[in-house]
């Protein structure tokens, strides 16, 4: 499919406005996907994942929620930018960046290559904005991969009414066996969240241009996304 990417402007509720990453394929309408980034933001990797999903016919959102950051542009993922990102993962205001998220829903639900549905996709800290989207934005389905802090919203998960996976390395080096198991005693009875763990996987297993890639965890976490998406279709 053809693909068509553009950088965009997307309008908050104080009536300023934030950049985002867009991509799209002309295909006609399906589920629009919104990606919510690692802490390194909007760099290269992370438009390659629009790009990647925009090929595939849906239209694909990435916001910059770190818009308001005295470093709001995509980071490099090793020298000083690490250092970078982790302190402007550290100082963000989670509850502006969930305002945000919901004005980048409804931009996307108002592409024409969109459905009206919306999927929310995050890694690493953006996996727990996308748990986020579930539980207060009323997504049509959320994937959380390696999200980081999502015990801190264990009263909210109550309020996810859509599919939702969160997907879990085995070996993550910045979330621990307890945190994983936590998730799991908290999810276990509500019908609508799945929760995957990768034996041997670490954190990043799915980001291929990172030392902890795991092909084979990333190609079972990519399938289990794929039969999700296509339900929505």
């Amino acid at each position: 499919m053809a693909l068509s990417t553009t950088n965009v402007s997307i309008a908050t509720e104080g009536g300023r406005s934030y950049d985002g990453y867009f991509g799209e394929s002309g295909s006609g309408p399906a589920p629009g996907i919104l990606i919510l980034p690692e802490m390194f933001g909007m760099n290269d990797a992370m438009r390659g994942v629009v790009e990647d999903y925009a090929r595939r016919g849906f239209a694909t959102l990435l916001p910059n929620v770190f818009w308001r950051s005295e470093q709001p542009r995509g980071l490099a993922y090793d020298g000083p930018d690490r250092d970078t990102a982790w302190a402007r993962l550290k100082a963000l205001d989670l509850e502006q960046v969930d305002r945000d998220i919901g004005t980048a829903a409804q931009f996307l639900r108002q592409r024409r290559d969109c459905n009206g549905k919306v999927v929310a996709i995050g890694f690493c800290g953006g996996g727990r904005m996308a748990a986020l989207a579930a539980m207060r934005h009323r997504v049509d389905a959320a994937v959380s991969l390696y999200g980081l802090g999502i015990p801190n919203h264990f009263d909210e998960i109550g309020n996810i009414k859509c599919p939702t996976q969160l997907h879990f390395g085995g070996a993550d080096q910045h979330i621990s066996k307890a945190e994983i198991d936590s998730v799991i005693r908290a999810t276990a009875d509500h019908p609508q969240i799945e929760v995957f763990v990768y034996p041997g996987a670490g954190h990043s297993f799915f980001n291929p241009v990172r030392p902890n890639y795991n092909a084979e965890a990333a190609t079972l976490a990519a399938s289990r996304i794929g039969r999700l998406l296509d339900l929505l279709r």
